[in-house]
């Protein structure tokens, strides 16, 4: 695909991708996808991407979370976060950076789920914690299902499983709700406050978004996750 020559659409995301997963290989000739522009639903940039044949894509900016008060710049970095949830649920291969507000030393854990970013900034020692995310990181780490009258969360993102299940059909309309950003009266405050507990949701800017995603490519049988 051509570069794009045009000025990208108002909400659109443009990107670098690649039919390839290995570096060395995207840079043989025709490998390339080019510049790729992506507008419409955010829940559909993954699906396109990998229609497409993308199998690395890369970011062009930082996800700077430090400067996300503006609710446009809030709802920007939470479609382009969203997007990195959805190509790593594909195993496509993300190329971003990011930089997160002073935190604890455990802060980055909350995204740790998600693809390591090449740089990250914001934690009191960013390499010790970028060098603990690429080491500790693999797919399936914070993911949920739906099953027959019930949402189901695992998560592994702090070292040990977690199991968050619920069978009341509101939780399962929120978590819809917050899939790709919404403020936080777009669900019902106690179902917020259950999220935010468990650290299943999180907060950019005046936005809520969804961590976990449904997984599309699984390292093993679906009954060992």
């Amino acid at each position: 695909m051509p570069p794009t020559t045009t000025a990208p659409a108002r909400g659109a995301l443009t990107l670098s991708a690649w039919r390839d997963y290995d570096e060395d290989a995207c840079a043989l000739p025709g490998m390339g996808l080019g510049a790729v522009e992506l507008t419409g639903p955010p829940e559909k940039y993954a699906t396109r991407l990998w229609e497409l044949g993308a199998r690395r894509v890369r970011l062009t900016d930082p996800i700077d979370l430090t400067a996300v008060g503006d609710p446009d710049a809030a709802a920007h970095a939470v479609r382009r976060l969203c997007l990195v949830r959805d190509l790593t649920a594909h195993a496509v291969v993300v190329e971003w950076q990011l930089r997160l507000p002073p935190t604890p030393d455990d802060g980055w854990r909350d995204l740790s789920h998600l693809q390591p970013p090449l740089t990250l900034a914001g934690p009191a020692d960013p390499a010790a914690a970028l060098t603990r995310w690429r080491t500790e990181h693999y797919l399936c780490k914070c993911l949920w299902r739906q099953g027959p009258g019930f949402v189901q969360i695992r998560d592994r993102r702090w070292g040990e499983l977690r199991r968050f299940t619920a069978d009341e059909p509101a939780y399962h309309e929120a978590i819809g709700r917050l899939a790709y950003g919404a403020p936080p009266s777009a669900v019902p405050e106690a179902i917020a406050a259950d999220f935010l507990q468990e650290r299943l949701i999180a907060r950019t800017g005046p936005l809520l978004w969804w961590l976990p995603y449904r997984v599309h490519r699984w390292i093993q049988e679906a009954m060992a996750i």
